[in-house]
C-alpha cells in the first residue's frame, strides 16, 4: 500500500510561499525522507544532501561554497547532525540573487529547533510531522479496496503510526520493528541530540509514562518511583516530549467558582509504542488490558489534533469530578471532546457541566462504533473512523 500524504505536501507548500526555507521537524522514521521525494517529484531542479552520509558530510565541509551556486529545490537530510550550517543558510538565504529553497530535514531535537528558530528566525518555516495518521491510511485503503481490503482504524490502533510498523506485513514483524525501534532510539539517537542519560533509566522512566498514560502528571511519584528528584523527572518527561515520543496535554483554567486541575495529562503518542512499552503484542491482549480505554482516548487524540491541525489543545478537569478529555479553540469558537470505548455512549453530568462552564459551541463524543447520532443539537456521537471529517478551517457536525 502507498499511503500519500497530501496535507503534510500541503502545509510545506504554504510554509514555502512565506519562506524560503522549512524545516520539516519530527522523529525518527515517521516519514520524513520519503515525504520530501514526494516535494521534490513535482522540482525541476532538485539537489539531496543526506548528512548521515560520508560523502555528502564531505561536500558539505565548505557549505557556502558546495550550496551558493544550487537552484531549486535543495533538501538537507538529517541536519541536526552538522548545526554549523545553520549559519552559512542564513547568508545564503539573505542574499538578493538568492535561487535555491531549502527543505531542511531533522529529527526533533534542541538543536534543531534552536537553529531554525534562532539563527533563522524569520526565513524559516517549521512543519511538525508525526506518524501515518487516520486521513491519509483511510485514503490509501480507499485506493486499493477493487485489489484487497483495507486494514482498518484498528490496525493504526494495534500498530501505531510509524511507516514501517504500519505497513509490515504482518502483526509479528510490526512489532519486531517496534522493538528495535525503542532500543534504537534509546541507545543511538537520544545520545546523538546530545543527551546524557543512561538508557536503561530512559526506557524505565518511558514504561512508567505508558503505564499512567491519560492520566495527571504527579513529579512527586515519578521521582519518587525513580528514585531521584522532581526535577530530573521533569526533565526525562521533557526529553521526551522534546523527542516527539510524550505528549504533555496542558490544563485550561479560567476565573471559574471551581477548583480545577492545574497539571497536565501525560500520553505516549504513538499507541503502537505505547503497547510495545506495555508489552500487549496484539489486540486481543490490548482489548483485555486495563488500559485499553486509555489508549483509544491518546489514539483519538493524536487523530484529532493531526486532521484539524490544532494550535490551541488542552484538557478540562475539577476536583468536583466535572472533565473534559480534549478542549480545542478554532475561530474564537470552543470545541469538546469525550472518549468513550463503549458501544453505544451518552450523556453524563459530567459533559452538561462542561458544556454550561466552558460554554462549548458543540461537543463531540467519539467512539469504536460505526454510525453517527445526536445525543441533542449540540452533542453528537462520531466513530473514530470519521474523525478526518472534522474540517480543519473550521469545526463542524460531520452529519
Amino acid at each position: 500500500m502507498e499511503v500519500k500524504r497530501p496535507d503534510a505536501i500541503e502545509r510545506i507548500a504554504d510554509s514555502f510561499r512565506v519562506h524560503p526555507a522549512v524545516a520539516l521537524v519530527g522523529p525518527r522514521q515517521c516519514g520524513k525522507t520519503t515525504l520530501s521525494r514526494m516535494v521534490a517529484a513535482s522540482e525541476p531542479v532538485v539537489d539531496l544532501f543526506d548528512l548521515e552520509s560520508a560523502v555528502d558530510r564531505r561536500r558539505l565541509s565548505v557549505p557556502e561554497q558546495t550550496l551558493g551556486p544550487l537552484a531549486g529545490l535543495v533538501v538537507i537530510d538529517e541536519i541536526q547532525r552538522q548545526p554549523e550550517l545553520f549559519e552559512t543558510l542564513r547568508v545564503l538565504l539573505d542574499r538578493p540573487a538568492r535561487l535555491a529553497r531549502f527543505l531542511l530535514l531533522g529529527s526533533a531535537s534542541p538543536d534543531l529547533v534552536q537553529g531554525a528558530s534562532d539563527t533563522l528566525a524569520g526565513r524559516v518555516g517549521l512543519v511538525d510531522l508525526s506518524g501515518f495518521h487516520l486521513g491519509e491510511v483511510e485514503g490509501a485503503a480507499t485506493d486499493e479496496r477493487a485489489g484487497g481490503s483495507s486494514q482498518g482504524w484498528r490496525a493504526l490502533w494495534q500498530r501505531g503510526g510509524f511507516p514501517r510498523s504500519y505497513l509490515a506485513p504482518d502483526d509479528a514483524s510490526s512489532l519486531l520493528w517496534r522493538q528495535s525501534f525503542v532500543r534504537t532510539f534509546l541507545e543511538r539517537d537520544i545520545p546523538q541530540l546530545g543527551i546524557s542519560v543512561p538508557a536503561e533509566t530512559l526506557r524505565r522512566f518511558w514504561t512508567m509514562v505508558a503505564h499512567y498514560h491519560g492520566e495527571i502528571w504527579n513529579a512527586s511519584e515519578f521521582a519518587r518511583a525513580m528514585g531521584t528528584t522532581q526535577p530530573v523527572a521533569r526533565r526525562y518527561l521533557d526529553i521526551l516530549a522534546g523527542a516527539h515520543m510524550v505528549r504533555v496535554l496542558p490544563p485550561w483554567h479560567e476565573n471559574l467558582k471551581k477548583r480545577q486541575v492545574k497539571s497536565p495529562k501525560v500520553y505516549v503518542r504513538d499507541t503502537g509504542l505505547l503497547h510495545e512499552l506495555l508489552e500487549l503484542p496484539t489486540t486481543n491482549a490490548l482489548t483485555g488490558h486495563p488500559k485499553v480505554g486509555a489508549s483509544f482516548e491518546g489514539f483519538a487524540i493524536e487523530q484529532l489534533l493531526a486532521s484539524t491541525n490544532a494550535r490551541s489543545a488542552y484538557f478540562w478537569s475539577t476536583h468536583g469530578g466535572a472533565e473534559l478529555d480534549l478542549l480545542l479553540i478554532a475561530g474564537g469558537e470552543r470545541y469538546g471532546f469525550e472518549f468513550k470505548y463503549a458501544d453505544a455512549p451518552g450523556t453524563t453530568r459530567s459533559m452538561r457541566v462542561a458544556m454550561q462552564d466552558l460554554n462549548l459551541a458543540h461537543l463531540w463524543i467519539v467512539y469504536p462504533g460505526a454510525e453517527a447520532y445526536d445525543l441533542d443539537e449540540r452533542i453528537s456521537v462520531l466513530p473514530v473512523s470519521d474523525v478526518p471529517t472534522i474540517s480543519v478551517s473550521r469545526l463542524v457536525s460531520p452529519r
